[in-house]
């Protein structure tokens, strides 16, 4: 469900312009996160006058992973900001696939929860895509359910998962029209690259789903006017993989040693050596506070379209 997506100054045009003297243009992520936030608060309001509840949210977590805990907490936290509900669910580590399903089955009949989201990684008795293909389509703000996936490989409307909603959104309002533009989406997983490709393709953009087994994978990214890189390969993407003057949209996070913070810190880095990048792309997203924030931000926007659809409530205005 491509709710919440705007043309932005540039709508009509798809002019790729080049780097200057000054650098790229940073796609800040973090501020358009908190417009789209914004929007939907109001609209969660609008949502509650007319049905008398709000919009809900089920986060599903396996197991204690501190990462994954915390990036569970930080979206209860932005769920109750806009004014929705947040149900978190936390189970053992060693939880049965079959208990799990029961689980998923009462969210699904349960008329208070209409998104339902289960953080990945899943222990290894669990059969993630089961897991995933049990949840009502209608309710799979993730996008991850086959039918929901095959929705948008057909160019038809469905969930779209959140990552590369967020990427579209970014592309959209710095360049406006995509129409016509060569794009290179780096990395094939069901998560980001593929769908990323579709939604490129939708837009009529010239696509391309590059992956490690592709030859001469320097020159085709360099060929790119939007380049999206999925990999999880730090730094891997240095300013002479870029066309001058492209759209640089880094998604990866990876994690790397920072001795200049002190012994044994670490820092976040995405897959393009952004120092490099910057003198030579038009426009590139930073990490952290790039494609991140973007992707709770979309979830809860995939959640209050989901709330209107079930409820049968208009579809939503366009966020802009």
């Amino acid at each position: 469900m491509r709710f919440f997506l705007s043309r932005g100054p540039a709508a009509g045009s798809c002019e790729f312009r080049e780097a200057n003297d000054l650098g790229a243009t940073i796609i800040k992520g973090r501020a358009t996160a908190a417009e789209l936030r914004g929007y939907i608060a109001k609209r969660v309001a609008e949502f509650g006058d007319a049905r008398g509840s709000v919009p809900g949210l089920a986060v599903v977590l396996v197991g204690d992973d501190p990462a994954s805990a915390i990036y569970v907490r930080n979206k209860a936290r932005k769920t109750k900001e806009v004014g929705m509900v947040s149900f978190e669910r936390r189970f053992p580590l060693e939880i049965e696939q079959s208990r799990l399903l029961d689980h998923i089955r009462d969210l699904n009949d349960d008329d208070r929860v209409h998104g339902i989201l289960v953080q990945l990684p899943l222990p290894p008795q669990i059969d993630a895509n089961a897991v995933l293909n049990s949840i009502d389509p209608s309710k799979d703000v993730d996008g991850f359910h086959v039918s929901n996936a095959g929705l948008l490989a057909t160019g038809q409307n469905g969930m779209v998962p959140c990552t590369p909603l967020g990427c579209q959104i970014l592309l959209r309002r710095h360049l406006g029209d995509l129409a016509g533009a060569e794009a290179v989406v780096l990395g094939r997983s069901n998560i980001v690259g593929k769908p990323m490709a579709n939604l490129l393709l939708k837009d009529n953009c010239t696509v391309t789903l590059a992956h490690s087994r592709t030859r001469d994978l320097k020159d085709v990214c360099a060929r790119a006017d939007i380049l999206v890189s999925a990999v999880g390969r730090a730094r891997l993407i240095g300013g002479d993989w870029i066309k001058p003057g492209a759209t640089v949209i880094d998604v990866g996070i990876n994690r790397v040693p920072a001795p200049e913070k002190g012994v044994g810190k670490s820092k976040i880095v995405g897959d393009v050596n952004f120092e490099s990048a910057l003198q030579v792309a038009g426009a590139i997203t930073p990490v952290p506070g790039g494609v991140g924030p973007m992707t709770i931000a979309c979830l809860l926007s995939n959640t209050l379209a989901a709330a209107h659809r079930i409820t049968g409530l208009a579809d939503l205005r366009s966020f802009a």
